[in-house]
């Protein structure tokens, strides 16, 4: 089987989708369906069934990954330890600054402890452009929100979102309500908006921030109240206990691999960290 097509089908795998596992093997979507479409001749097996409007993996499919995972993790191994000689892993992570304060860290020290010689780089930026970014070969793990719907990646957390105050800032459930939000693609931007145009409640987005710090600064500064997962909210701000306010909904954290050619990092470590990761938070 040619290894380039099996790093096509765990890409599809681990994103559930043909348009950015194309993007991650950094081919067009009709090579990767070209692709697809030897390996099942070649096997003699269907990989792929329909289930609504979408493909997903046949019962050949689902055992080929097992196989696949294991064949492209010896090769990457061999690879890595013939190119480098066994020096230092550089790794290549990236988070929203959101998780920078409490969910990094212990990645981070699970990285460490799996890896003794790391060279770690570390970026932030939102999960709309770190995952761009993986799709891209930029980077090796990303720390990331995940869609309710999706089983992407390796589960960390989950964490509710709450309205947060400094302590100073005098709320009162009648008055219109300054806000400062995260962008649109965030999902607590759209719960908060959409929840109070239904409940008729005055506010104004004082400004819509691309960052947790940019957000708190302006709650420090009693300019508006914020909207945050509970996880980021490591300045201490007061939560609003106000039911009248839109209730947030809880979202998942996770750390997601990509499947570039050269990742240094195995997806079994990936997983493995993710489940350290749990073990470390149920002791908190």
């Amino acid at each position: 089987m040619d290894l380039d097509a099996l790093r096509t089908f765990c890409a599809f795998v681990e994103t559930g989708s043909f348009t950015r596992a194309a993007k991650q093997v950094c081919r067009t979507q009709s090579a990767v369906s070209m692709q697809m479409k030897k390996l099942e001749q070649e096997l003699g097996n269907p990989l792929f069934i329909k289930q609504g409007r979408q493909l997903v993996l046949s019962t050949s499919g689902v055992h080929l990954a097992s196989y696949a995972k294991q064949l492209l993790a010896l090769h990457d191994e061999a690879y890595k330890q013939l190119k480098t000689g066994g020096g230092q892993t550089r790794v290549r992570l990236a988070c929203p600054d959101d998780y920078a304060g409490t969910v990094l860290p212990k990645v981070v020290a699970l990285l460490h402890q799996h890896l003794p010689r790391l060279d770690l780089q570390i970026n932030c930026a939102p999960t709309a452009q770190l995952k761009a970014q993986l799709d891209q070969g930029l980077l090796d793990i990303v720390i990331a929100t995940r869609s309710p719907s999706s089983e992407e990646g390796y589960f960390l957390q989950t964490s509710k979102g709450v309205w947060v105050k400094s302590a100073e800032f005098n709320y009162q459930p009648d008055m219109t309500l300054p806000m400062a939000i995260f962008q649109r693609d965030c999902k607590f931007h759209q719960a908060a908006v959409e929840g109070l145009l239904k409940a008729e409640r005055q506010f104004n987005i004082i400004a819509c921030c691309g960052s947790v710090s940019a957000l708190t600064a302006l709650v420090k500064a009693n300019l508006a109240v914020g909207v945050m997962a509970e996880v980021s909210n490591i300045s201490g701000l007061d939560i609003i206990a106000d039911s009248t306010l839109p209730a947030l909904p809880m979202i998942d954290i996770v750390l997601l691999h990509a499947s570039h050619t050269h990742n240094p990092i195995k997806r079994e470590l990936v997983k493995l960290i993710a489940e350290n990761y749990k073990m470390l938070t149920d002791a908190d």
